[in-house]
């Protein structure tokens, strides 16, 4: 089986279902293409993430233009600091087209802040820290352009989307000390279950993705199993991190359904309890 061969449609969901956090822009095909795939196995709504300047105006578009499709708009984490030092081979060309620095990085907050204003964005994100891929250089930027999209996202009564990768203590640190939106949701969540636990109190949602069906991921399936069922949200995160048994292959929506069943053998619960509490808590999530 060829490795960039698309996996075959699972057995539709009985509960409609949202994708919480998709890339559309980064997957083969049409937009209208993955949406009738994903609507065939009874995943009927997505969000459109954006990752830079470009991307979030795309997603806004998107939206506007698909009323199941919700955007969420934001530099990611690593975008910030590529911008402050003008690095040509980021997610954008912005910083380096204007030759870089502070003013860029508030040049490019300015217009995730103008999006994050329209009625069809229902988040901000993903923001966040990323320490795996971003040194020291680069921290002072993510935490500056984090805190500037927590406060976007409360200023325009949106959903926090979090990108945090080997950076929970400090995630958790910045959400404390600036206060975090009513409604923050940790993407592809990553953290351990004394992570979710924290989480649960402080009423964040937890995202899964395919990853917590890696043989590696026990102790995301450890955090999933304490998480609270009312915050529990599921993504797929495509074209990346395809639940096995296609783990490698290009991901999509219309995988959401190999990831539920999964997270339902953790919870201990049928997939239709899990599907109708999942459906209910992104709308929520998201407002809409």
């Amino acid at each position: 089986m060829s490795r960039t061969e698309a996996p075959p449609l699972p057995e539709p969901l009985r509960v409609p279902v949202a994708d919480s956090h998709t890339h559309l822009d980064m997957q083969d095909g049409t937009v209208e293409e993955g949406l009738a795939r994903a609507a065939a196995v009874n995943v009927t709504t997505v969000v459109q993430v954006g990752c830079d300047v470009k991307g979030s105006r795309w997603a806004a578009e998107t939206a506007a233009a698909h009323a199941n499709v919700h955007a969420a708009v934001a530099l990611h984490p690593n975008e910030a600091p590529r911008i402050v030092h003008g690095d040509p081979d980021g997610w954008s060309r912005q910083g380096a087209r204007e030759g870089g620095g502070t003013a860029a990085l508030h040049d490019a907050l300015a217009e995730i802040d103008a999006l994050a204003a329209l009625p069809h964005v229902r988040g901000v994100g993903e923001t966040g820290l990323d320490h795996f891929r971003t040194g020291p250089e680069g921290m002072a930027a993510q935490e500056e352009s984090f805190r500037a999209h927590i406060e976007i996202a409360k200023r325009h009564g949106k959903a926090l989307v979090i990108h945090d990768r080997e950076a929970h203590a400090d995630v958790l640190r910045i959400l404390a000390d600036a206060g975090a939106p009513e409604r923050t949701v940790f993407h592809c969540y990553s953290g351990d279950a004394d992570m979710a636990r924290i989480c649960a109190d402080a009423g964040y949602f937890m995202s899964f993705a395919g990853n917590m069906t890696f043989k590696n991921a026990q102790p995301l399936r450890d955090a999933l199993a304490v998480a609270p069922l009312e915050l529990v949200l599921v993504e797929t995160d495509a074209p990346f991190l395809t639940p096995a048994p296609y783990r490698g292959r290009p991901n999509a929506p219309y995988l959401i359904p190999v990831t539920l069943r999964a997270m339902a053998a953790v919870k201990g619960l049928d997939e239709d309890t899990l599907a109708e509490a999942i459906a209910d808590n992104t709308a929520r999530a998201f407002d809409y």
